[in-house]
């Protein structure tokens, strides 16, 4: 049959065909159709090309695509996949064909291809491996290895543990199953949304996928087939958090230039070896070429300091040693029909490393671990290692553990948790805690009650900082101040003055603390690519790891009960430049083509709570990262299910489903799942265009 494409009143795609083959073909087509201009974004990024279009601000990023070998490490990835799995081959090379045939009609419906004189260009069959190794390349924070580094050689070994968080940069996620003995229906509820940055066009995409082997609706990676992540097959339905493993390691490395212009790394065994070396060009609009020294030792891409400046780090990922990027389990998981179906699937998962959740509707449950983990010395871990010394080598991959289902319940939110043994930083427990609390209230649960979970606004961490205010002398102000604040119900609420009170003291504090003179050693413009400064920067970092250094037994003389009162007072003498934290805690999505700033809304929530709209204490109150989407699954009734991402199904500005999400997102509420064909609207077919 040729395949077909329906609408549903959010503008959602729905795509059968007569096979999996020609529906990759529909997906890359639509997906072109409705996020040419993402799509176009994502290939340069993965390629190293951006900064051709978008200008010098990405030649960072360009950089580090080159020297990581992002590219070829997915060109090699294809030919693997191609001996390994020609199925899966074809298939991708399917929805790269229909990724090129969509591609000129949108860039015709998206404006910033004028704006930007880029051409749409052609994919290639290993482009949707470059996407999905670009977009994961940080996500296991290996850049938190150099902050680590920092910390012990500024403070002592002893001090890493004080700063020991979600990193910057790193993707959280919130997850839970519901067994069927604890909902109204005898069926389970698979729920969560996923924490990453906010992007325009979302980095998410809803879908269906129809044909005479499937039919699956979920959560979709634009530029990738299938649907990796959060999906429901009418039996079955799975989702994923971000495990918070450590799978990627930095190696110091001792370089040397030859003559001829090569370059040669020192081995564990004492012998230099030739490493690969070669100069590439970032073309730059507005700006001259920037050259790029590639080198390349045994253990994989230098991507920090250079030849023969003694300060180069190399990176060593698995789909650079194995090429595979885990590709394989795709098709598997769109033929799911039961929990076993998709515990083997995610045995071919590669990267990144996920929790996986999964019930179906005979009552089958999964809580695991996928994805590969190498075994190696504790000190890789944590830290940049030694490349010339023995002992850091890789040896093999660790089991993927299992996870338990207490009481009918598994919670995951990216806490200590099944990966534990294959991790060092982790978030803290307060997220998983309150949606367990939220759950375990005894009444039976249905897919309707789970809103509300998504939309909590309770902040835990909060109590490290007030806990410290009932002993403080402070003037009047500041006591009337004080007493609000211990009066606050902790929740972070849009409207709620006390939270905006509460956000401003907690700024007040992270400054103090990044600016004590016994951090100073830990101030200075950290050396690094611009890539990585995220995860060096002091005042953020202080930020993120406020609660545990409030609660740290002593902090290298810092008095903290002075640091807090002298921001309180601080606070109760500065008028406020928002009444609210809606105020100043508004949305700011990342866009590729930045543009005059909107007025995007107010949000409620903050990075530890169950509705994770983070901020950065101590430098902004905006939300660049937050729920990318929430889902519902209910295995009672597909149809019961639910969705919504923070902006629409449309990538194209003004389009009538860019932005038609967003009041519901705002609100914690989702989209029904529509799955009756004649309840959508068909569009018209290609010959008819």
């Amino acid at each position: 049959m040729t395949a077909e494409t329906y609408r549903d009143a959010w503008g959602i795609p729905h795509l059968r065909a007569g096979s999996a083959e020609e529906l990759a073909r529909a997906q890359g087509r639509v997906t072109a159709r409705d996020r040419a201009w993402q799509l176009e974004v994502e290939r340069h990024r993965a390629q190293g090309t951006s900064a051709a279009f978008l200008g010098p601000q990405e030649v960072g990023w360009d950089r580090f695509a080159r020297q990581a070998r992002l590219a070829d490490t997915a060109r090699r990835c294809l030919v693997a996949l191609r001996d390994r799995d020609p199925e899966t081959a074809a298939w991708l090379a399917a929805y790269v064909d229909g990724v090129n045939a969509g591609l000129p009609e949108g860039a015709r419906r998206a404006p910033e291809f004028a704006a930007t004189g880029l051409v749409p260009g052609c994919w290639e069959p290993w482009s949707p491996l470059a996407v999905w190794l670009a977009t994961h390349i940080l996500f296991a924070g290996f850049p938190a290895k150099m902050w680590r580094e920092e910390v012990a050689r500024g403070l002592g070994a002893d001090a890493v543990g004080l700063f020991a968080m979600d990193g910057p940069g790193t993707a959280g996620s919130n997850g839970w199953l519901v067994s069927g003995e604890r909902t109204t229906t005898g069926r389970p509820i698979v729920a969560g949304d996923p924490h990453r940055f906010i992007e325009d066009p979302g980095v998410y995409q809803q879908i269906r996928l129809s044909c005479p082997e499937f039919d699956v609706v979920g959560i979709a990676v634009p530029g990738i087939p299938g649907i990796a992540h959060f999906a429901h097959t009418g039996t079955v339905a799975w989702a994923i958090t971000n495990a918070m493993a450590d799978y990627q390691d930095l190696y110091r490395e001792r370089l040397r230039s030859a003559a001829d212009g090569t370059a040669e790394a020192l081995d564990p065994d004492g012998v230099w070896r030739p490493a690969d070396r070669h100069v590439e060009h970032v073309e730059v609009a507005g700006g001259a070429p920037v050259a790029v020294d590639v080198v390349e030792t045994a253990r994989g891409p230098v991507v920090a300091g250079g030849v023969d400046d003694g300060q180069a780090v190399s990176l060593r990922y698995p789909p650079r040693v194995t090429r595979d990027l885990g590709f394989g389990a795709l098709l598997p998981l769109l033929r799911a029909r039961r929990v076993a179906d998709v515990d083997r699937a995610f045995d071919r998962w590669a990267e990144p490393v996920n929790v996986v959740q999964a019930a179906d509707t005979e009552g089958g449950l999964l809580h695991r671990v996928a994805g590969r983990v190498p075994v190696r010395a504790g000190d890789n871990r944590v830290r940049i290692v030694p490349a010339w010394e023995p002992g850091h080598e890789w040896t093999g991959w660790h089991t993927m553990p299992h996870g338990p289902i207490e009481d009918g319940l598994a919670v995951m939110a990216n806490q200590r948790g099944p990966a534990a043994p294959l991790g060092i930083e982790f978030a803290p427990p307060h997220r998983a805690d309150r949606i367990r609390r939220l759950l375990d209230d005894g009444r039976a649960l249905s897919a309707a009650d789970m809103p509300a979970v998504h939309r909590d606004t309770r902040l835990a961490s909060a109590a490290a900082l007030l806990d410290r205010l009932p002993g403080l002398r402070l003037s009047g102000p500041a006591t009337a101040l004080r007493d609000r604040l211990l009066r606050w119900d902790r929740h972070m609420d849009a409207d709620s003055e006390e939270a905006a009170a509460y956000a401003r003291v907690r700024s007040a504090v992270v400054r103090r603390i990044a600016a004590h003179p016994a951090l100073a050693v830990l101030a200075g413009p950290p050396a690094c690519p611009d890539v990585f400064r995220p995860w060096l920067a002091l005042l953020p970092r202080v930020g993120l790891a406020l609660e545990n250094l409030l609660a740290a037994r002593e902090l290298y003389g810092i008095d903290r009960d002075a640091v807090v009162r002298e921001a309180v007072e601080e606070v109760a003498a500065t008028p406020s430049t928002g009444s609210t934290w809606g105020d100043t805690h508004r949305l700011a999505p990342w866009r590729a083509l930045p543009g005059a700033p909107g007025d995007e809304p107010a949000l409620s929530g903050d990075t530890d709570c169950v509705l994770s709209t983070s901020s950065v204490p101590g430098l902004t109150d905006l939300s660049v990262r937050g729920p990318a989407a929430r889902y519902v699954w209910d295995l009672a009734d597909r149809d019961a299910s639910r969705w919504v991402v923070p902006f629409g199904a449309d990538g194209v500005p003004g389009a009538r489903h860019h932005r038609d999400q967003l009041a519901l997102w705002l609100a914690g509420e989702l989209a029904p799942v529509t799955t009756d064909w004649a309840a959508l609207t068909k569009e018209e077919s290609d010959a008819d265009r």
